[in-house]
């Protein structure tokens, strides 16, 4: 798989125009050129953790925004775009889905507006309360076929108001199940894993995305690695690119908390874990799910240049990865 560095969708229209021109051969792509690459690709929409960045009652966060000094930043998500098939899919609906759809709309079609399906890992606010658009009072959408697991499809049926998305038909719930594929194209499929995590309302899973012969796997949260009964160093061998929770860049970072009740693995920890692995295999690795107090989210930080430093990525909103 070659991956963009970035993507243009980061840079104001004009000037992406002119840098598009002048660097031919560079992989990044303007919005109206992907529709004519056959290849299927992934879309980053967003890099924060649940409640994104700024967050709420954050003044100096709103002040460095306001100043243009920080960029704001939206809650996890991936785009999944099939340009051959017309389709698009959404791997988690967040609180910034309204923002995330327009990039979808900026960049691909779907015979199926808005969506041909969305994607769930479990039911934390960040990760499933977009779904909120679907309904009568917003989009009152038609059966938008949303993949939940066992428990996470039990949540949405039975507690309101996203159990009025099911009677009403906005959304079509479709069964998946730990470790069993699910195929989306002929060329295409989504294998959802459970992985540990504070499971108040559903299990919670990651998804490897399959397109031919290249995979990507997707783990925009779990709790430490050593609570799972998998190899995370065979995951990065075994895969083509890896985007991994990275809420937190190392304890201590919330202050007054105790964050052992919080068990994400540390983005240090991560590190330190993959110190032994090749370049090329460090190079697969792109964090993502970072909450707002965490620096590499601030592409001007000392610990964004120790992360890029020891050969790995921080994820960018509006990066795209072409399957080719």
């Amino acid at each position: 798989m070659k991956i963009a560095p970035s993507s243009t969708l980061n840079i104001e229209p004009l000037l992406a125009l002119f840098l598009f021109l002048l660097l031919g051969c560079s992989e990044e792509k303007l919005p109206a050129e992907m529709g004519k690459d056959d290849s299927p690709y992934l879309i980053v929409l967003g890099v924060a953790q649940d409640a994104g960045y700024p967050q709420a009652g954050y003044q100096e966060e709103w002040k460095a925004v306001s100043l243009g000094q920080r960029k704001p930043l939206y809650t996890v998500s991936l785009g999944l775009v099939d340009p051959v098939g017309n389709k698009r899919y959404l791997f988690e609906a967040t609180p910034d889905f309204k923002e995330q759809l327009q990039m979808l709309d900026e960049v691909s079609a779907t015979n199926h507006y808005p969506l041909d399906g969305i994607f769930l890992t479990h039911a934390h606010i960040g990760h499933y309360t977009g779904l909120m658009h679907l309904g009568k009072e917003v989009m009152g959408t038609q059966g938008i076929p949303v993949y939940a697991m066992p428990k996470m499809k039990t949540f949405l049926e039975e507690n309101g108001p996203w159990s009025q998305l099911v009677s009403l038909n906005n959304i079509s719930i479709k069964p998946i199940q730990d470790s069993a594929s699910v195929r989306l194209t002929d060329d295409i499929s989504v294998l959802p894993f459970t992985v540990p995590h504070r499971d108040e309302y559903s299990e919670t899973v990651g998804f490897r995305i399959q397109v031919k012969n290249k995979s990507v796997v997707f783990i925009p949260d779990i709790d430490k690695w050593n609570k799972w009964d998998v190899d995370i160093q065979e995951v990065v061998k075994q895969n083509d690119l890896i985007f991994i929770d990275a809420s937190f860049f190392q304890d201590g970072e919330l202050k007054g908390r105790d964050m052992s009740q919080i068990p994400h693995p540390f983005t240090i920890e991560s590190m330190a874990l993959f110190k032994d692995l090749s370049e090329s295999d460090k190079a697969k690795v792109y964090f993502i799910h970072a909450n707002h107090t965490n620096p590499i989210l601030d592409i001007n930080s000392v610990e964004y240049e120790q992360v890029v430093k020891a050969g790995f990525h921080v994820a960018e909103q509006g990066q795209v990865f072409p399957f080719n």
